[in-house]
C-alpha cells in the first residue's frame, strides 16, 4: 500500500467536518497564523498538543523531540523558538512531558541503544543530578515518574536561558515559561508550578530547589 489511502480518506472526511461546523474555517487559517502558546512536547504519538488542551490548529505553535528536550546546541528547537518568540510573539512556552516517557525510561537502563544514546545522554545528566532524590522512590515506576517531571524542570531552566528568550525579556516582552506534564493513563495535565516569566524568578526559582 504505497499511498497509504485511508489516510487521506480521513483527512477528507476530517475536513469536510470541519468546513460543516465552520465554513470559513479553512479561508481564515490560510491568511495567518497567531498562535499565543508555543508547545515544546515530547515525540510520543499519545500526546498530541492540539487535542489535549482543547485547542484548533492556528492556536499553538508545536516542536517536538524525544523526550522534550531542549539542547542548547540543538538549531531546530533554537530556530522554533526564535520564530515563536520574535516572529509569531507567543505569550507562553509550554514545556510538557509524560509520564511513562519512553526516552526517559531509556535513559534510566544501563544498556546501549544505539543512536538515540547521544540524545539521551541530556536525560541521563538530568538522572546524575538529582540521584539522591529519585532513588528516594519506593519502585522504578515511581523513580521513572519522578525523573518525567524532573526533566520538565529541567528544560524550563534551559528554555529560559536561551538567547532568544533572554533577549525577550530584556527588552520588555510579556513571555512565561510553564512545566506541565501530562497523565497517559487520564488524559489529565498537571502543573508542576514551574512558572517563569523573567531572570529574577529565574534565579528565585532555581535558588531555591
Amino acid at each position: 500500500m504505497r499511498k497509504l489511502e485511508i489516510l487521506f480518506e480521513n483527512n477528507k472526511k476530517w475536513a469536510e467536518n470541519v468546513k460543516k461546523e465552520n465554513p470559513h474555517f479553512f479561508s481564515k487559517l490560510a491568511k495567518q497564523q497567531a498562535p499565543e502558546y508555543l508547545w515544546i512536547g515530547c515525540s510520543d504519538s499519545r500526546v498530541p498538543a492540539n487535542q489535549i488542551v482543547g485547542l484548533a490548529p492556528g492556536e499553538i505553535f508545536v516542536h517536538r523531540n524525544v523526550a522534550n528536550v531542549v539542547v542548547h546546541s540543538d538549531l531546530n528547537c533554537l530556530s522554533v523558538i526564535q520564530f515563536a518568540v520574535e516572529v509569531l510573539n507567543v505569550k507562553h512556552i509550554i514545556v510538557c512531558g509524560h509520564y511513562g516517557c519512553g526516552g526517559i525510561k531509556a535513559a534510566m537502563e544501563n544498556k546501549e541503544h544505539g543512536l538515540i544514546d547521544n540524545w539521551l545522554q541530556h536525560i541521563k545528566d538530568v538522572n546524575r543530578y538529582y540521584c539522591d532524590e529519585i532513588e528516594t522512590q519506593k519502585n522504578e515506576t515511581d523513580k521513572c515518574n519522578l525523573l518525567c517531571e524532573l526533566n520538565v524542570i529541567e528544560q524550563v531552566l534551559h528554555v529560559c536561558h536561551t538567547t532568544v528568550v533572554q533577549d525577550a525579556w530584556r527588552k520588555g516582552q510579556a513571555l512565561t515559561v510553564h512545566g506541565w506534564i501530562y497523565n497517559i493513563t487520564n488524559g489529565i495535565l498537571e502543573d508542576l508550578d514551574v512558572c517563569i516569566e523573567n531572570n529574577e524568578e529565574v534565579i528565585t526559582y532555581f535558588n531555591n530547589r
